[in-house]
C-alpha cells in the first residue's frame, strides 16, 4: 500500500513547479487530476524529445489523469466546485490572484470543504507591487542573485536545469504533506503558499550573510568552491579534470602526503588551513598543478581512493545515462512509446517497482471525470 491511496489530489497547473507537487503525490499513490486548457499545459509543447512527446511533460505527468475544463464557463465551474468539494488537497499555479477572481480562491475553498489543504505556487508571492511580473525560471534565477554567484571569473551562468521551479515543486511537495499530517491531528485542512522566488532566496542564506553580515559575498568560481581550497576541478596531465574535495584538516594533510607526496606542501604556511588556502588560492592552484602535470587521471584518482579522499569524474549527460548508480522507472508516451527515466529518488525499503506509468494525452479522462463527479 501507498502513503496516499485513497486521496484525491486536483491541481490546476501547468510549466514544473505545481506539477512536480503533484507528481511526487501521485509517486505516493494519490489520485491527481490535472485541470488542462483546451490546448493543454503549455509544457507540452516544450519540446519532443520524449518519443514524440515533450522531455518536460512527460518527465512531470505521468500518472495522473487529464481533464480539459474551462471554469470561466458556468457548467465547468459548478464541476470544478464538484471536485475541488471532494478533494483532500487543491493545487494552482496560475498567476497570482487568477483561481481568486475565478471563484475558486484558496480560503473559499476551504471554508466550503474545510478537510481541504490548499497550496498556492507562485513567482513573487502576492506582493501588489510584483504582481505584474511573470516569473520563468531563468527570470527567478535573475532576480534572486543566484545567476550572478554561478559560471565562471568572466560570465555568470544560468544553473543548467529549471533549478527554481523545482525547488519550489520540492517544497511544495513537502508542505503539503506537514498540512496532511496537521490535518491528522486537527481534522482541519489549512492553506500553504510557496514562492520560486522565497525557495531561491532561501537557498541563497550563505553568500546572502556573506553579503550583508560579512565582507561581501563569493565572487564567481567556475568549477572551484567560493570559500572551501581545494575544492573543485584539477587537470592531470592527460587533459583529464577530477573534481576532488578537502573537508577539514586531516584530509588535507593526507592529500599532500598520500596522494601528492609532496610533505613540504602540508608544511607551508599558506596552505595550513583552509582560511589561508583560500587566500592563497593562486599560488594553491599553481601548486597542485605542477604535481598533476606528472599524473594521468587513472593514477591520481586510485591515489585519492586510496588516502580516501572524495573525487567524482566531470561527466557529461551520457555519462550519466551510463552511470552504474543510475536506476530507471518506465513511462509510456502518447502513441505507447516506453522510455526509461531517472527513478523516484526515494526506495521505500520492501516496495516492489510498479510497471510502467502513463503519460495522459490532453484531456484523456475528461468523459470519464464528468460522468463520475456529473451533478445528481
Amino acid at each position: 500500500m501507498k502513503p496516499l491511496e485513497g486521496m484525491l489530489v486536483i491541481s490546476v497547473e501547468q510549466a514544473v513547479a505545481a506539477p512536480l507537487c503533484t507528481a511526487r503525490l501521485a509517486d505516493a499513490g494519490a489520485r491527481v487530476i490535472k485541470i488542462e486548457r483546451s490546448e493543454g499545459d503549455f509544457a507540452r509543447k516544450y519540446d519532443q524529445a520524449a518519443g514524440g512527446a515533450s522531455s518536460y511533460f512527460a518527465w512531470l505527468n505521468h500518472g495522473k489523469q487529464s481533464m480539459v475544463l474551462d471554469f470561466k464557463q458556468d457548467e465547468d465551474a459548478a464541476l470544478l466546485h464538484r471536485l475541488i468539494g471532494q478533494a483532500d488537497v487543491l493545487v494552482q499555479n496560475l498567476a497570482p490572484g487568477a483561481m481568486q477572481r475565478a471563484g475558486f480562491g484558496s480560503n473559499e475553498m476551504r471554508t466550503r470543504n474545510p478537510t481541504l489543504v490548499t497550496c498556492d505556487i507562485s513567482g513573487y508571492g502576492e506582493a501588489p507591487e510584483l504582481a505584474h511580473l511573470k516569473a520563468y525560471d531563468l527570470l527567478v534565477q535573475a532576480e534572486s542573485g543566484l545567476i550572478e554567484i554561478s559560471g565562471g571569473p568572466g560570465e555568470p551562468g544560468r544553473i543548467g536545469i529549471s533549478l527554481c521551479d523545482i525547488g519550489a515543486g520540492i517544497t511544495a511537495h513537502a508542505a503539503v504533506l506537514e498540512a496532511l499530517l496537521l490535518r491528522e491531528r486537527s481534522g482541519e485542512g489549512s492553506g500553504v503558499a510557496i514562492s520560486l522566488f522565497d525557495v531561491a532566496a532561501e537557498w541563497m542564506s550563505v553568500p546572502f550573510v556573506h553579503q550583508v553580515h560579512g565582507e561581501g559575498a563569493p565572487s564567481r568560481s567556475g568549477l572551484h568552491h567560493p570559500s572551501i581550497a581545494p575544492y573543485g576541478a584539477y587537470e592531470t596531465g592527460d587533459g583529464v579534470k577530477t573534481i576532488l574535495s578537502i573537508q577539514n584538516e586531516r584530509e588535507w594533510q593526507r592529500l599532500c602526503n598520500e596522494v601528492f607526496l609532496q610533505a613540504d606542501m602540508a608544511a607551508d604556511r599558506r596552505f595550513n588551513s583552509n582560511n589561508q588556502r583560500v587566500k592563497n588560492r593562486a599560488a594553491l592552484d599553481e601548486a597542485i598543478g605542477k604535481v598533476l602535470g606528472a599524473l594521468n587521471a587513472s593514477e591520481f584518482r586510485k591515489r585519492l581512493g586510496a588516502a580516501k579522499i572524495a573525487y567524482a569524474g566531470l561527466n557529461n549527460v551520457a555519462d550519466l545515462a551510463a552511470h552504474p548508480a543510475l536506476r530507471h522507472r518506465e513511462i509510456v508516451v502518447g502513441g505507447g512509446a516506453a522510455l526509461a527515466l531517472p527513478a523516484h529518488p526515494v526506495c521505500w525499503a520492501g516496495l516492489r517497482a510498479h510497471g510502467a506509468s502513463i503519460v495522459p494525452e490532453i484531456g484523456e479522462h475528461s468523459a470519464l471525470i464528468r460522468a463520475e463527479f456529473a451533478d445528481d
